[in-house]
């Protein structure tokens, strides 16, 4: 059986060599951003997140704290906090799952095929309930305003300033009291990684 530190290396490493742009915070495999793109198939396409990943130190055998750092309009996604209600992460996990599963299979699977009944965000489960069509147009309108590569040069999540609570409507602009965010390392435009003032 392999130790807990040996599988964090192992499965940040397939992480890094895969197609998601990674950034670890600090050069720490245990902490780290990803950035998650919506899945073609549902209102969700053509948004771009950035997800906050913490591995706790009996990884594999406990599971990741995983958490939307741009805004999402999802039954079962805390639309401040960013935290996730999802079966397999927060009581079905397995050391057998590692995190090309969560990223390839579990968090499409959540984003295709909400679950209203068990929600972290009660208006858009009930809207989803009740209007469909209403609910996914204004998952369209989340991914535009806040989830969109306009709306991520806009309002900074490139130089990983957190968008949440405090906004501007009319420009599109918005803000958050939590500065945790700006102080770690950024996603360039070209695709490539930058560090960010780290002592922020």
């Amino acid at each position: 059986m392999s130790s807990p530190r040996r599988r964090i290396e192992t499965d940040v490493m397939k992480l890094l060599m895969s197609d998601y742009e990674v950034q670890l915070v600090n050069d720490n495999m245990q902490e780290f951003y990803i950035r998650f793109s919506g899945p073609e198939d549902t209102p969700f396409a053509g948004g771009e997140w950035k997800i906050h990943v913490e591995l706790p130190d009996q990884y594999p055998y406990k599971s990741p704290s995983i958490g939307f750092s741009n805004k999402i309009f999802h039954p079962n996604i805390d639309e401040l906090s960013g935290s996730v209600c999802l079966d397999v992460i927060n009581q079905t996990w397995s050391p057998m799952f590692d995190l090309l599963n969560i990223f390839e299979s579990f968090m499409p699977q959540l984003l295709r095929y909400p679950n209203p009944t068990d929600p972290l965000n009660g208006e858009a489960a009930a809207l989803m309930m009740r209007d469909t069509t209403a609910y996914e147009a204004k998952v369209r309108d989340y991914v535009q305003r806040y989830a969109s590569k306009k709306a991520l040069s806009a309002k900074g999540m490139d130089s990983n300033k957190k968008d949440s609570s405090c906004s501007d409507e009319d420009n599109n602009v918005s803000c958050d009291e939590d500065d945790e965010i700006s102080s770690l390392s950024s996603f360039g435009s070209d695709g490539e990684m930058d560090i960010g003032d780290m002592s922020n």
